[in-house]
C-alpha cells in the first residue's frame, strides 16, 4: 500500500510537472487546477531561516511620500475584486505573474570608482579616452558580492521560484505569481488598468513593501514591483490623407507622397544638419527601443523607402515583432535609418513598459549596438524612490563605460512634465531618464520660418534643471554661464543646484511634423520621439568614422558635446513652457535649458571626430 501510494504521488507530481511546462504556469498552479483549490493553499512557506528574520521596508521613500493618487499617475485605476476575477478569466497565465528585478547593491566605493572610469573613458581630453570596458571588465570593477547572489537566488528558492542572473550579477529577474509575490514582499498586489488603452494590464504593490533583512542587506530595490509606467499616448499627430491638409514648410517635397508637402522629409533634414552619405562600416550598429504595443509594419517602412528615396531597412529584431503599425517605431525606424541608411538597425522590444526590462537586456549583449535611441520616460517625480533611480542610473554608467552612446527624448510637455505644475504649490517637473548626467537628453526644435534655415525652440520641449541630480563636471561652466545670462523663472519653481538638459536638440516641434508613413499614408507626427532617433543616427555615422580607422566608438556622449558646443548650431530664440501662462526656460547663445548647445552640424562634427585620438 505504502509502495502505491508513493508511486501515485510520483505520478502525480510528474504529470503536474509536464502539465505546467506545457501550460506556461507553474507547479502549483497546476496542483490548484487538478485538486480544484486555492492557489494560496499551495504557495510555499518561507525557510525558518528567513521566516524569523525582522523585515525591512525597502525604498523608504515609500513610506514618507505614497500617496496612491500620485504615485499611480491619473493613466491607471485599480480594479475591484470582482472586476479583476473577470478580467483574469481571460488573461493567459503567463500575464497573471509578476516580472520583477531583484536589483543588487553596489557599494558608495564600487559606484565612485565606476563614475571615476566612465569619465576617464568618455573625456577626450583623458589618456584613457575611448578605452572602453568589456563585459568581464566592468564585473571585476564594480563586483556584487557573490554571498549577495546567493541570498537573494535562495530566498527565491524557498518560494519555489528560480531567478536568472545577468552577466554582471547585478540584476536578477523573477517571474512571480502574484499571491506568491504578496507573501514574498509582504504587501498587497493590485491589477491595474490604463484608463487610454482598456486592453493594457499590470499588477502592482498597492503600498510598500518589505524584505526579510538579510535579503535586504543585498538588494537595492525591487524593480517593477511599485512603479506603473507613464504609457506614452501616439505622437502629436495630423494625418494628411493624400492631397488634403498639408504642412507649413516652404521647401520642395523630395517624397513622392502629396501628403508629405510642406512636411519634415529625409531631404530636409540631410540639408539643415548637412548629414552626407557615407559607406557601411563593419562593426557599426545601432538601436531603437520599442515597448508594448509598438510593433512596425514592413510594408510601411517599405513604402515610405520607395516614396523618400531611402534605404530603410530593419537587420535585427530582438525580442520580436508583429506586422502591425505602431506610430512610434515607424517614427523610430523611418527617420534613425533616413539619417544613417548604410547602419545595421536592431530594434529592441518589450513587451513590458519596463525601462529595468530594457536596461538588462542591453547590459547583457556581449556585442552591443552602439547607438540607442529611446523615446520613453516619466517625471521625475513619478520615478517612486531615490533608490530606483539610482539603480538606474548605475545600469547607463555601465552601459557608457562599455562604450554604448544612449539618447533619451527630453519629453513633450515643457516644463511642467507629465503631471503638471500644480495649482498651489507650483513646481517644475524634470524628466528622467532625460535628467540623468548619464544619458543625453534630446530636446526639440521648430524652424524659425517656414523655411530651412534657423530653428527655435519647440515650445512644449522637455527641459529644466533635475531634482535628483547635482550639475556634473562636464556642464558646470555651462549651466554658471545661464544662470548668468538668462531671464529666469522664479526660484521656487526649479532646483538651481541641479543637472540641466537637454545636452541637444533637432527638429520635432508641431509647426512642420516629420511624414511617415503608416497604414500606407502620410502622417504629419511631432514631438522629441522625433528628436532622439535622428540625433541617434547622427552620432551612429560619426561612429562609423572612428570605426573605419581601427578606433573605439564614442561612448557616452556628454563630455565630447560640451567640449565641442562650437559643432553645434546654437538655437537662441523661444523657451519651453509649453502654455502662454507658463514662464518656461529662455534660449540663449550658448546652452540652455531649452535646446541644449543646438542641433547637429554632422560636416563640423565628422571634422572634429576624424580627429580625436
Amino acid at each position: 500500500m505504502k509502495m502505491a501510494s508513493k508511486c501515485f504521488v510520483t505520478l502525480i507530481v510528474l504529470m503536474g510537472s509536464r502539465f505546467a511546462e506545457a501550460n506556461e504556469i507553474t507547479f502549483y498552479e497546476t496542483f490548484a487546477k487538478f485538486f480544484d483549490m486555492n492557489l494560496e493553499s499551495f504557495v510555499p512557506s518561507v525557510s525558518n531561516d528567513f521566516d524569523a528574520e525582522p523585515r525591512v521596508h525597502m525604498e523608504p521613500d515609500l513610506l514618507n511620500t505614497f500617496d496612491v493618487n500620485s504615485t499611480y499617475n491619473s493613466q491607471w485605476r485599480a480594479v475591484d475584486q470582482n472586476e479583476r476575477a473577470e478580467i483574469e478569466l481571460n488573461l493567459q497565465s503567463s500575464s497573471r505573474k509578476m516580472i520583477v528585478y531583484f536589483m543588487l547593491k553596489h557599494s558608495n566605493k564600487n559606484f565612485a570608482k565606476l563614475e571615476k572610469k566612465l569619465y576617464q573613458v568618455s573625456d577626450p581630453r583623458s589618456e584613457s579616452y575611448g578605452k572602453h570596458l568589456s563585459l568581464d571588465d566592468i564585473k571585476e570593477l564594480a563586483p556584487i558580492p557573490q554571498k549577495y547572489v546567493e541570498t537573494a537566488m535562495n530566498f527565491l528558492k524557498n518560494y519555489g521560484i528560480s531567478g536568472e542572473v545577468n552577466h554582471n550579477s547585478d540584476i536578477i529577474e523573477a517571474h512571480v505569481d502574484v499571491k506568491v509575490a504578496e507573501k514574498m514582499f509582504n504587501t498587497n498586489i493590485m491589477l491595474f488598468v490604463n484608463k487610454i488603452y482598456p486592453g493594457m494590464y499590470l499588477y502592482r504593490a498597492y503600498g510598500p513593501y518589505s524584505l526579510p533583512k538579510s535579503v535586504a542587506d543585498c538588494v537595492h530595490v525591487i524593480g517593477d514591483l511599485v512603479l506603473l509606467p507613464y504609457i506614452r499616448h501616439d505622437p502629436k499627430i495630423s494625418i494628411n490623407k493624400e492631397k488634403s491638409i498639408f504642412g507649413r514648410g516652404a521647401w520642395e517635397n523630395d517624397c513622392d507622397l502629396p501628403s508629405c508637402t510642406g512636411l519634415v522629409t529625409p531631404g530636409v533634414l540631410k540639408k539643415r544638419y548637412h548629414i552626407s552619405e557615407k559607406n557601411p562600416v563593419k562593426g557599426n550598429s545601432m538601436a531603437v527601443a520599442e515597448f508594448q504595443g509598438q510593433y512596425f509594419d514592413h510594408r510601411d517602412i517599405g513604402k515610405f523607402s520607395s516614396a523618400c528615396h531611402v534605404n530603410v531597412t530593419v537587420e535585427k529584431e530582438t525580442g520580436g515583432d508583429e506586422e502591425k503599425a505602431g506610430m512610434e517605431s515607424l517614427l523610430d525606424i523611418e527617420y534613425i535609418k533616413a539619417v544613417a541608411p548604410e547602419i545595421p538597425l536592431n530594434v529592441v522590444y518589450s513587451g513590458q513598459y519596463s525601462l529595468l526590462a530594457w536596461v538588462r537586456g542591453i547590459s547583457n549583449q556581449p556585442k552591443p549596438d552602439w547607438v540607442h535611441s529611446v523615446s520613453y520616460g516619466n517625471d521625475e517625480n513619478q520615478q517612486i524612490s531615490s533608490a530606483y533611480v539610482f539603480a538606474v542610473n548605475v545600469q547607463l554608467m555601465k552601459a557608457g563605460t562599455r562604450g554604448l552612446s544612449i539618447l533619451f527624448a527630453s519629453g513633450d510637455q515643457g516644463v511642467c512634465g507629465r503631471e503638471g505644475c500644480g495649482f498651489i504649490m507650483r513646481r517644475y517637473r524634470p524628466d528622467f531618464p532625460a535628467a540623468s548626467p548619464y544619458v543625453t537628453a534630446v530636446g526639440g526644435t521648430d524652424f524659425s520660418t517656414n523655411d530651412i534655415g534657423e530653428e527655435k525652440v519647440w515650445s512644449c520641449t522637455g527641459g529644466g534643471f533635475s531634482n535628483h541630480f547635482p550639475i556634473p563636471e562636464f556642464q558646470k561652466q555651462a549651466v554658471e554661464n545661464y544662470k548668468k545670462s538668462a531671464s529666469l523663472p522664479r526660484a521656487h519653481l526649479w532646483n538651481a543646484t541641479g543637472r540641466g538638459y537637454p545636452d541637444i536638440s533637432a527638429l520635432g516641434g508641431t509647426k512642420t511634423p516629420y511624414c511617415v508613413v503608416v497604414h500606407g499614408l502620410g502622417v504629419g507626427i511631432a514631438g522629441t520621439s522625433a528628436s532622439c532617433p535622428v540625433a541617434a543616427g547622427i552620432f551612429a555615422k560619426l561612429n562609423g568614422i572612428r570605426l573605419s580607422k581601427g578606433k573605439s566608438p564614442l561612448g557616452w556622449l556628454n563630455p565630447f558635446i560640451y567640449q565641442h558646443a562650437d559643432a553645434f548650431q546654437d538655437v537662441t530664440i523661444g523657451s519651453n513652457g509649453c502654455s502662454p501662462f507658463v514662464k518656461g526656460f529662455e534660449a540663449i547663445s550658448g546652452w540652455d535649458p531649452s535646446s541644449g548647445v543646438g542641433t547637429p552640424d554632422f560636416d563640423k562634427l565628422a571634422s572634429i571626430v576624424a580627429a580625436l585620438s
